[in-house]
């Protein structure tokens, strides 16, 4: 006989790093005790876009015609239920509108309550934020999600004010979401709520979807709940590793799958009527995951074993299994689920030492019996079904033997210290979709007050006149348990003091005792920590009382957040301030949220002016991590300056030493030089921000401003010397002449050499320096030569005077080739290049170069021309054979014999030592890829470097866990000083962003330390 489940006592939260507070209750010793010794589970924040909405104005109520949603035709009628429809829709409520009872509804605008609960939902994303995320204040983050098991993680809801996603409450949470929109659609679409409950619900179902890779796997938790827990910062700039947890069928997870297969049926209704498509490929994924749910029965946390004191299912997997069939059941039609709900619903807890069905406890992301009670009951009308929602229900109202929910003198019902307010707020939602099918006239009006009071209580009703909704009514809540919202950037509850961010629409635990008292703490994560699952049923709770009392969504909500500091800046301190030097402390600050973002591609300036014409001394003193300072380079004219490059550095809202980076720097003259910083555009007497300092990300002034633009130069270089030829042969020679100079402040940039041809003169060639090779020319010929300077504002200076010359007389010109090259080896054979050397050739008049040659066939393929007698060839193929040849020629054009081949085979790729995952996630023109090391090998990897090929163009912009570099084509990155040990069998990854054009194919080929890595 099957043990009976015990009673469900879930809470809701997680233990907290840090300062707890001190209630007036018993303490919890370790942050997770529960007063009856269980543990408790945990709780769970992105770079975004804001865009401008605007509401349109509704009806205050809609009739009761307009009340329908997409359902099942429910059976015949039962005793104490209203008659089902005769459609395949739910029928409109029977009881909707009209007064109840004695309650009276307050003035609540519950479409603007109903507005900012689903914005909400739109500060909980994870990943890449949609375009149509509302919330200024949130970007993108945690977009490596799942590369450690090679599958694309990224999405979904952050649970509460931490970052880790947990899957089995976030799924709760979309069914009940989903729950609300079945049963209330219209009100969704008159309250202008429609298309932000359709994008949110598409969101986390995509998730899920991703989640789901095959019929028997789903990921149900992303990220360490301990290692995420003790840090306190911005989603988007998490500094720790986020594990990937799934179950599977060698260790299920019944509860966990049975609930994502609930969401997945339940959201499948409210996208059938837009998108049906879709709507198939959700009933698709439920109904593979209610089968291995229902196949590989198990607790989830056995096999997650991290959840285990967050979300660890208490009540077992029987609740989702009824709850999984029904709403497979309400998508599909097919009376096989129902008859599978009913079967298993017998099966259900019951009060200890009892038969009777459990009673004192509530729907919640642990326990959805209670949900199946009203479901059942509204879908059958079967008597025992209707038996147990009502003793349910009455003991939230009016009592069961004697036994009622606590409720505090001003109206909250208060189940459990944890979040008290989400309970009543589940319970009321439940409560309405009761009450508007029940025929018995008592408990129609009892179940319908009750809801409406208690969400009215969150909206403000109650003894201290104050909200419990962030951003709504009166007094509400500013402090809650919420990382990303806080903003702070020290890695601690309390910097800043206040909260930098309204978190809109989130409802927060409440009153943690039926006594009305309430502290706005941020550090009381019982009474403020928010939820996905806490509004959860909140939020159709709304849609409901929209339905029969109206409201108007606020228009151009929301508004985008502003700064509320200098999120970026620089702040320098004189530490000495010498005869002949300045010393400068330097530190950037980032204290960024809006959004949070990471400096990874930093550099900074600082400028001055010299006097006279002593060389400037540039010493590095103390540095946090930044290389030290570049010498003294010219800005303009008489400014200077020295360049601090972090490129490679992250400096991010992170914590006390994340969120700065310090380097000092000392900056004079030798001894017998003169040295003033008062007129040093950067210098700042007093410590502090200094705007005069200018700090890039990239090619983006973050901080400061670049001295004022300089006086334009306009003034010329002076005339060159008369230019005097040497070195003079039949084809060619050398010209010289004296150096111009520059005043202008540009600086002199080079020269162009113009040989005269009549009326054109033809530019043989631009040297930087006052010299130039002329080769190519006719022997026994008379040739003028002139030279114009010019400075880098492109000014020109006048031609120089020319000089005449006539070549050597060369006997109808060098015919003779020169010698052919000799002693071809080939050095350095990797698995794709290989080095090449050779002995110089020897000529009448002088070799000018080599022509290197694959020999392909009956065609060569020339590989390039040097100078010298050495050539890398890079891009061959692994395991083959190449033969390669030289050809030297002179400056006449004449080419030598070909030299004798050199036969070079590449080293093959080996089947171990090293396996490489690559894996993009694309937009229109960029990608973020994430690539893992594994050591195959059998001895350690100490210290890598990877080396790859783009073939499309593909550019990285920005990198992290690595230290990565384009030159070209070729990408090179390197370990970290904390992931440069690999153990065989060991891996690492590291991740980037990049550019590309329309194509962006995978590279070929991997090498690591010089050995080619097999991929897969």
């Amino acid at each position: 006989m099957r043990d009976r489940i015990a009673p469900a006592r879930p809470n809701g939260q997680r233990p907290r790093p840090g300062p707890r507070p001190r209630p007036k209750v018993r303490h919890r010793l370790d942050g997770r005790q529960r007063p009856d010794g269980r543990q408790r589970p945990d709780r769970g924040q992105r770079p975004g876009r804001w865009y401008e909405r605007t509401a349109g104005r509704f009806a205050a109520v809609l009739t009761t015609a307009t009340l329908t949603a997409v359902g099942l035709l429910f059976g015949g009628p039962q005793a104490g239920l209203a008659a089902p429809a005769s459609t395949g829709t739910v029928g409109a409520p029977a009881h909707l509108g009209a007064a109840a009872g004695t309650a009276a509804a307050p003035a609540f605008n519950y479409a603007e309550a109903l507005q900012k609960s689903l914005f909400f939902y739109e500060a909980q994303q994870s990943g890449r934020l949609p375009d149509w995320n509302r919330v200024s204040w949130r970007g993108d983050s945690a977009l490596t999600d799942g590369a450690d098991v090679g599958v694309d993680l990224t999405g979904g809801w952050y649970d509460a004010g931490d970052h880790v996603k947990f899957g089995f409450p976030m799924a709760f949470s979309a069914t009940m979401l989903a729950w609300g929109a079945v049963e209330y659609r219209d009100a969704y679409a008159g309250s202008g709520q429609l298309p932000h409950l359709l994008n949110n619900l598409r969101f986390v179902n995509d998730y899920f979807i991703k989640a789901h890779p095959s019929p028997n796997v789903l990921y149900g938790q992303v990220g360490k709940g301990d290692d995420d827990h003790k840090w306190w910062g911005p989603a988007e700039v998490m500094p720790m590793a986020r594990p990937a947890y799934r179950i599977d069928a060698s260790c299920g997870g019944a509860d966990l799958a049975g609930e994502t297969a609930a969401a997945m049926a339940a959201s499948s209704m409210v996208f059938r009527p837009t998108d049906p498509a879709y709507a198939d490929r959700l009933v698709t994924h439920a109904r593979q995951l209610y089968t291995f749910a229902d196949t590989v029965r198990r607790a989830y946390h056995e096999c997650i074993t991290d959840v285990t004191s967050f979300y660890r299912s208490w009540s077992g997997y029987q609740d989702e299994l009824v709850w999984g069939a029904i709403w497979l059941h309400r998508a599909t039609g097919e009376a096989s689920y129902l008859t599978k709900a009913e079967t298993e619903y017998d099966r259900l807890g019951t009060e200890p030492q009892s038969t009777t069905r459990l009673y004192k406890w509530t729907v919640a992301w642990d326990n959805k019996q209670f949900g199946t009670y009203v479901l059942l009951a509204n879908l059958t009308g079967r008597q025992k079904y209707v038996d147990d929602a009502n003793r349910w229900l009455d003991y939230w109202t009016v009592g069961v033997n004697g036994e009622k929910v606590r409720t505090s003198p001003g109206g909250m019902a208060v189940l459990d210290t944890w979040g008290a307010l989400r309970y009543a707020a589940n319970t009321a939602f439940a409560a309405l979709v009761y009450s508007d099918r029940t025929t018995d006239a008592t408990r129609k009006a009892r179940y319908h007050d009750f809801a409406v009071r208690q969400i009215n209580y969150a909206l403000g009703d109650n003894p201290r006149n104050s909200s419990y909704v962030i951003g709504f009514g009166a007094n509400p809540p500013r402090n809650p348990h919420h990382r990303t919202a806080h903003g702070s950037w020290w890695d601690s509850q309390q910097v800043p003091e206040a909260t930098r961010h309204v978190l809109y629409g989130a409802l927060v635990g409440g009153p943690s005792a039926p006594n009305d008292a309430y502290t706005d703490s941020r550090g009381d994560y019982v009474m403020n920590e928010v939820a996905t699952d806490y509004n959860a049923g909140f939020t159709s709770a709304l849609a409901r009382l929209y339905a029969e009392y109206g409201g108007t969504p606020l228009a151009n909500f929301p508004q985008p957040e502003s700064p509320d500091i200098n999120e970026i800046t620089v702040e320098t301190t004189v530490m000495q301030n010498e005869p002949r030097a300045t010393g400068i402390k330097a530190i950037v600050y980032n204290k960024s949220a809006f959004p949070a973002r990471a400096l990874t591609d930093s550099r900074f300036r600082y400028y001055f002016r010299p006097e006279g014409t002593s060389a400037i001394q540039v010493t590095s003193g103390y540095t946090q991590g930044c290389p030290a300072p570049t010498s003294a380079r010219q800005y303009s004219g008489d400014i200077w300056y020295v360049e601090v490059d972090c490129s490679g550095h992250t400096i991010a809202p992170a914590g006390q030493s994340q969120h700065r980076m310090e380097v000092q720097f000392k900056i004079g003259v030798p001894e017998g030089g003169t040295w003033d910083p008062a007129n040093d555009p950067s210098y700042q007497a007093t410590a502090g921000p200094n705007p005069k300092l200018a700090l890039w990300e990239g090619e983006t002034l973050v901080w400061g401003a670049e001295p004022a633009p300089p006086t334009p130069d306009t003034a010329a270089p002076s005339v060159p010397g008369t230019p005097t030829a040497s070195a003079v042969t039949a084809t060619g020679l050398t010209l010289s002449w004296a150096a111009s100079t520059d005043t202008g402040g540009s600086g002199l940039a080079g020269y162009d050499v113009y040989r005269e041809a009549g009326s054109t003169d033809v530019l043989v060639g631009s040297p930087s320096a006052a010299t130039l090779p002329v080769t190519g020319l006719t022997p026994d010929t008379r040739y003028q030569f002139h030279v114009v300077a010019r400075d880098g504002a492109g000014n020109r200076s006048a031609a120089s005077a020319p000089v005449t010359v006539t070549t050597a007389t060369g006997g109808g010109g060098d015919t003779t080739p020169p010698g052919t090259p000799t002693g071809l080896t080939a050095s350095a054979v990797t698995t794709s290049g290989a080095t090449l050397t050779w002995t110089a050739s020897t000529d009448n008049v002088g070799v000018t170069g080599y022509r290197v040659y694959r020999e392909a066939g009956a065609t060569d393929t020339l590989l390039g021309t040097v100078t010298g007698t050495t050539y890398p060839v890079t891009g061959l193929t692994a395991g083959t054979t190449y033969q390669f040849h030289v050809v030297a020629v002179d400056a006449a054009g004449n080419a030598s014999a070909a030299s004798a081949p050199v036969s070079v085979t590449t080293g093959s790729t080996p089947t171990s030592g090293c396996r490489i995952g690559y894996t993009t996630t694309d937009w229109s023109s960029g990608f973020t890829g994430t690539i893992t090391i594994t050591n195959t090998g059998s001895t350690a990897i100490n210290g890598w470097t990877l080396t790859f090929g783009y073939a499309a163009g593909q550019r990285i912009s920005q990198a992290w866990s690595a230290t990565v570099t384009q030159s070209g084509t070729t990408v090179t990155a390197t370990n970290l000083s904390y992931n440069g040990t690999l153990a065989p069998g060991a891996s690492t990854s590291f991740g980037f962003n990049g550019s590309h054009t329309g194509s962006n194919p995978r590279p070929a080929t991997f090498t690591l330390n010089g050995a080619a890595c097999t991929t897969g």
